[in-house]
């Protein structure tokens, strides 16, 4: 797989362990298909959710949740088949993991709340705008992932060839795949924390999650279901699948790129990350 393609699958994840700093309490809840869910929440103040990437946990967003939880509701779950959630064989589609998020601000009586979804969870949150609507939304937050109106064949072929390598060989697959999720410099165990956790989920269940996000043709008809602001964070090398389709039908888009990070944007400039997204929150109290 040429290095191009790989960089472009749209993917997963990352972070150091979580530093000594605010109380972080563990949730579980129940979905209505009798799915167990955990998730961290800290914090007091306006609720920030945050959504991780295919096969990460929730601790992925250590550094956003430390940084946030000083003056907001920070909530980050462990979607079902990762983290520790229950790995139910079933619901692994965006429709209706963008459902257990539904279900999750539901419970916890978060509404109106900041959406953010990385990766794999931006088609889930673009599924949440077509189902639910923004009744219980104030903002959606979509960092470093694909929005398409024509998915490209060549594309198409290199994810075959990944689901292929999961299926055969899922723990060189994910130490790659790991490692190529950063520009900059990653200490060894915090890599060997991120390949486990990734680990956690069942090979058939992350090419289900996979298979769920790729297969839809065309995401117009979620995208022009968004009624609230929209932030864009991504690497400037595909902003074009990213950021474009989604600003040409949402033109008051705020799209921010990246040159010096990899895909896991939050932890290789989480500082920037964090500045951009506080900046878009704080204004959004005066639309």
């Amino acid at each position: 797989m040429s290095a191009k393609i790989f960089l472009l699958l749209p993917f997963l994840l990352t972070p150091p362990a979580l530093a000594a700093g605010r109380e972080v309490k563990d949730g579980f809840f129940k979905t209505t298909d009798n799915v167990k869910l955990h998730y961290l929440e800290a914090g007091t103040g306006p609720p920030i959710f945050f959504e991780p990437g295919w096969s990460m946990p929730a601790w992925i967003w250590d550094p956003q949740i430390q940084y946030f939880a000083g003056h907001y509701h920070v909530v980050a779950l462990d979607p079902r088949s990762q983290g520790d959630s229950d790995k139910p064989l079933e619901g692994n589609s965006p429709e209706r993991r963008a459902q257990d998020i539904k279900e999750l601000v539901d419970h916890l009586k978060l509404g109106p709340v900041v959406l953010v979804g990385w990766s794999l969870g931006v088609p889930e949150l673009l599924s949440y705008a077509e189902q639910f609507g923004g009744g219980q939304v104030r903002a959606y937050v979509l960092v470093d992932g694909f929005a398409w109106d024509k998915l490209d064949p060549q594309f198409a072929t290199a994810m075959l060839g990944m689901f292929r390598r999961l299926a055969t060989d899922r723990r060189g697959f994910t130490e790659q795949f790991v490692r190529s999720m950063y520009k900059k410099p990653q200490a060894e165990n915090y890599l060997r924390r991120v390949v486990e956790a990734s680990l956690k989920m069942p090979t058939d269940s992350a090419i289900s999650a996979s298979v769920g996000s790729i297969s839809r043709a065309d995401w117009r008809p979620a995208i022009v279901k968004i009624d609230r602001p929209v932030l864009i964070l991504c690497q400037a090398a595909v902003k074009s699948m990213a950021a474009d389709l989604v600003l040409s039908l949402v033109p008051s888009t705020r799209v921010e790129t990246f040159d010096d990070a990899g895909h896991a944007l939050f932890v290789d400039d989480a500082a920037r990350f964090d500045a951009v997204l506080e900046d878009f929150v704080q204004h959004l109290a005066v639309r």
